[in-house]
């Protein structure tokens, strides 16, 4: 409960903050912006000023969310959605009449809460300029999801998202920060196939009811459901729940470094998560269409999987065809 009152509290700060500061004080931060956050400035994005306390809040949020890594992790920009195009409008009306709608029939509280969304700022910012969408989360079908939508994690797990949050050209990552509608939440087993509410009764799923750590919105409410409002971009450790177990691979020294793609794409998804491989079976694609180079398409994989696994892969590989040659 004082997890919660605290949850709570942080986010009641900066929706006061909003409402004494109107929406207009944007554009003073731009001269803090550089070509790094270029691709969330042409999304509609706008940094906040460091010193601000609506920068502070949603940055203290952030890195108290983090755990043990939280002590070597930096915040080194917050942005928010002020983009005013009408998909952007469109979809605020949305989360409000939802919003109202859900009240009403939950006897007066949609049960608005605020959720981590990680992923590559690539889609951070095609879901801050047109949406979320079923490439945003198509290929997350592991054992530890709950259900099939769009996964978020609770305001307090900012660390769930830090694996799915892929490093940058800039040696930066990203991380959406969204409200988010849940209503009469259901609990929704491990590895669970369901991808729309159990009943009438029910809005959204968690993955527990009594102390929630993922929200699942179904693919129906992702656009009605979700208001992408926050963007924390920063550098943090990985989670060691998200590193690989180097000595489950034999290291033995390779004859040769090639490895056919489809092999190699099978044996990473046995390490990467579902987001990131994602983008190395888009690139793949890309690739196969003429449209990337193979250098492009090497490079996107070593700046996604690393060097380390790669080299791991390659030699595991090699020591399985020597074994079968033997």
């Amino acid at each position: 409960m004082e997890q919660s009152n605290v949850e709570e509290g942080i986010f009641t700060t900066i929706e006061d903050y909003e409402r004494l500061g109107s929406g207009n004080h944007g554009d003073e931060y731009d001269s803090l912006s550089s070509n790094r956050f270029r691709l969330l400035q042409g999304s509609g994005m706008r940094m906040l000023e460091e010193k601000g306390l609506e920068h502070e809040t949603v940055a203290k949020c952030f890195v108290s969310g983090l755990g043990s890594i939280g002590r070597d992790a930096q915040v080194v920009a917050v942005h928010k959605n002020w983009s005013s195009d009408s998909g952007k409008v469109g979809r605020e009306e949305a989360f409000r009449i939802f919003s109202d709608a859900v009240a009403t029939k939950c006897g007066g509280d949609a049960n608005i809460k605020f959720g981590w969304y990680g992923a590559p700022v690539d889609d951070i910012c095609q879901i801050v300029s047109h949406g979320f969408s079923r490439f945003n989360h198509k290929d997350m079908r592991s054992e530890s999801l709950h259900g099939v939508g769009v996964s978020l994690c609770a305001a307090r797990f900012s660390i769930d998202c830090v694996s799915s949050s892929a490093v940058d050209q800039n040696g930066l990552q990203h991380a959406l920060l969204c409200r988010v509608i849940l209503g009469k939440v259901e609990a929704i087993p491990a590895g669970s196939k369901q991808f729309y509410p159990s009943s009438s009764a029910f809005d959204t799923g968690v993955d527990s009811l009594f102390a929630p750590r993922k929200y699942i919105v179904w693919d129906a409410f992702m656009n009605s459901h979700i208001q992408p409002t926050y963007v924390v971009s920063f550098k943090a450790p990985q989670p060691k729940g998200a590193q690989m177990n180097m000595k489950s691979v034999n290291m033995v020294k390779p004859r040769s470094a090639w490895v056919s793609f489809p092999t190699l794409m099978l044996t990473l998804s046995r390490f990467l998560d579902p987001r990131k491989m994602s983008l190395i079976h888009k690139w793949h694609e890309d690739f196969i269409r003429n449209k990337i180079p193979r250098p492009q398409l090497i490079n996107k994989v070593r700046h996604i999987a690393g060097d380390e696994l790669l080299i791991a892969v390659i030699k595991n590989q090699r020591r399985k065809e020597v074994m079968q040659v033997a």
